[in-house]
């Protein structure tokens, strides 16, 4: 009974120890075993920075025909430009996508590419409204299957662009699956699963691209079952354009892997980025859509944060 009474008593006094939030599993490598070195770099610049500061990033619109408008935007605002790029190869944009992640790269800066695309035609509108029969999708030979693997023979080619110039890419693909609105999602999670994994043994199998960080980013939802293994993610994220830190993501992502995870896609920031610290949810990077979402961050805001010393910016990215 009296160590009962002693036991109840020490946990009135001492203080409460919660595991550290925005900490990735120490141990960590990227999951292609063979990715080259300066790949490896950046996987372990994002992992030192991890749970300290965030990569600045910002998605641009070039794909629209306006020209850097989201950079000038934010240097306007800033006197600074992000740590990080985000590109996208819609509507076949991988040529002038390659360019300006080249240009990007030797400024210093950080590359992540998503991709609009419809199993063959590379669109938004294909992207949402395709609802492909997976089966014949993943059964070698049918039409369906050849017109997948040739679509993504010329993202590949892209890609291995990039690797011959010695450049890492942040591939993030399939992105906000498990919202389902994007063709990819729309069989379900154990279709998803298998697309993700085929895709991820394709590119790095079939056409040798070690230059990728494979990058999971769900939906704001982060709905459970989707997670296609530690085996193939090294990094995973969640979105969401309520103007909040997105905790709610964060500790739906914590449950399922001790990867470290990004804010991929946002709109408006928190009216104080200290926000992100003080939630504990100190995401590896941040990056607000373009055109009018980023436009949703007065100049005020966005300067505020870029001074905050949280944030890191091109202008102090370390080398990789």
């Amino acid at each position: 009974m009296l160590l009962v009474f002693i036991l109840l008593l020490t946990a009135l006094i001492l203080p409460v120890v919660r595991p550290a939030r925005g900490e990735a599993s120490p141990d960590l490598s990227l999951s292609n075993p063979d990715a080259n070195e300066r790949t490896k770099r950046l996987y372990e610049t994002i992992l030192r920075l991890y749970g300290k500061k965030m990569l600045s990033s910002q998605m641009e619109s070039n794909w629209r025909g306006v020209s850097g408008s989201e950079m000038e935007y934010v240097k306007a605002a800033t006197g600074k430009l992000p740590a990080m790029r985000g590109l996208d190869f819609i509507d076949n944009d991988f040529d002038g996508v390659v360019r300006r992640a080249t240009d990007w790269d030797k400024r210093g800066g950080v590359v992540t590419i998503c991709w609009h695309t419809g199993v063959g035609i590379s669109g938004y509108k294909e992207s949402q409204e395709e609802s492909p029969d997976f089966d014949r999708l993943f059964l070698e030979g049918t039409p369906e299957n050849v017109t997948l693997t040739q679509s993504w023979a010329r993202a590949a080619r892209a890609l291995k662009e990039l690797q011959d110039r010695n450049i890492p890419v942040l591939w993030r693909p399939f992105h906000e699956f498990d919202g389902q609105w994007f063709w990819w999602g729309r069989g379900g999670p154990d279709c998803f699963i298998r697309l993700w994994r085929l895709m991820y043994r394709t590119f790095t199998e079939t056409f040798g691209l070690n230059n990728l960080i494979w990058v999971l980013g769900y939906s704001g939802e982060v709905k459970d079952g989707w997670y296609p293994g530690d085996e193939y993610v090294d990094i995973a994220g969640s979105d969401t354009y309520d103007g909040s830190t997105h905790l709610r993501g964060w500790e739906r992502l914590q449950k399922i892997t001790r990867k470290p995870l990004a804010f991929h896609e946002c709109g408006k920031l928190p009216d104080d980025i200290r926000a992100f610290e003080r939630d504990g949810a100190m995401w590896a990077w941040f990056m607000p859509w373009h055109t009018r979402y980023l436009r949703e961050n007065e100049p005020e805001r966005l300067k505020a944060a870029y001074d905050s010393g949280l944030v890191v910016t091109l202008e102090d990215m370390p080398k990789f």
